[in-house]
């Protein structure tokens, strides 16, 4: 039997939501082995002049823990 964890993060890029989650996954990825999987749970952008300046997530970061 294996003990899953879930961690939640807040990422960002200037480039896409996509880009925001990998952002979250390499980030955690830093501090927790054996990640499963990722769910963005909120999606934002910031707007300036009418436009997009930012793309932000929050998301659950799922992984397995050693024994």
């Amino acid at each position: 039997m294996s003990i899953v964890k879930v961690i939640e993060v807040i990422a960002s890029s200037e480039k896409s939501f996509d880009d925001a989650v990998k952002n979250a996954l390499s980030e955690a990825s830093k501090s927790v082995n054996n990640i499963k999987s990722i769910y963005v749970k909120e999606m934002h952008a910031n707007v300036s002049n009418n436009q997009v300046t930012t793309y932000a997530i929050n998301a659950k970061v799922s992984f397995d823990v050693s024994k």
